[in-house]
């Protein structure tokens, strides 16, 4: 594993995102286009998540976005960030926050 300088990780914009809307992407099976609450704007992210969530349990949740990533085409639709997760063989689980902080808070 590569290890990775403390500096160029304090460049990652990590915040708390909060889900409003969820949309499948009419073009993909496994892909969601969410409307994400950042605090100071609204950002779209694509994710492939489809597979392991429903519309339903995604929307109003807090979740971790990295936000200064390089807006990204996927399958046409522009990403503007990445929203965090972990999949072992066969479930997938997005990075949350146990309790409520508002939307936008940098995690450090």
């Amino acid at each position: 594993m590569e290890t990775v300088l403390f500096d160029d990780f304090k460049r990652l914009d990590i915040r708390v995102g909060k889900i409003i809307e969820v949309q499948e992407h009419p073009d993909a099976d496994k892909l969601y286009v969410m409307d994400v609450d950042i605090g100071t704007e609204q950002r779209k992210i694509v994710a492939g998540i489809r597979p392991y969530y429903t519309k339903e349990e995604l929307t109003g949740r807090l979740v971790i976005i990295v936000v200064n990533l390089e807006p990204r085409k996927i399958r046409g639709i522009e990403s503007q960030g990445m929203l965090l997760a972990g999949l072992d063989d066969t479930t997938l689980g997005i990075l949350t926050v146990d309790r409520s902080i508002k939307p936008g808070t940098r995690i450090t």
